[in-house]
């Protein structure tokens, strides 16, 4: 594995990682209303687009870290519409 490689596994187990607080937060409380639904619309799109280009080049840590995160940013998006 290159240092490339692992210096991206790494940087996209971070960004990722820094969503569950949130994630469990928004599903324990069922609280949303400080939650920008504008806001994570944008990102579950631009999320999905890098895993889009992530598999168009192959990109494994681009593939992985933003399949995990659009997961646990839809979560908060799911809570966000259905609670308000």
């Amino acid at each position: 594995m290159t240092f490339e490689t692992v210096l991206g596994l790494l940087a996209g187990s971070l960004t990722t990682i820094a969503f569950l607080p949130q994630v469990i937060r928004t599903w324990r409380t069922r609280s949303t209303a400080d939650i920008s639904l504008g806001m994570f619309l944008v990102l579950c799109t631009g999320i999905a687009l890098w895993f889009v280009y992530g598999l168009m080049m192959g990109d494994w840590p681009v593939i992985i870290a933003n399949g995990l995160t659009f997961i646990l940013a839809a979560t908060i998006l799911f809570f966000k519409l259905r609670h308000g």
